[in-house]
């Protein structure tokens, strides 16, 4: 998965308009209690973020 899905994947779950805020202020469990922004900028891949806000969101399996 690109990067470039990743986001638009998060904006279609929380909101375009609370996408940044969301993943520069929610601290994920599954991302060693990182937000999405510091996962990435640490080289956390964008699949293994998706997984990580999936599971946090409780999305259907079919968005995963």
């Amino acid at each position: 998965m690109r990067e470039q899905e990743l986001w638009r994947r998060i904006r279609a779950h929380v909101g375009a308009a609370h996408a940044d805020t969301w993943a520069r202020d929610v601290v994920l469990m599954d991302l060693g209690d990182r937000t999405v922004l510091e996962a990435l900028d640490a080289g956390v891949g964008a699949q293994r973020v998706w997984r990580a806000v999936w599971s946090f969101l409780d999305l259907p399996e079919s968005e995963r």
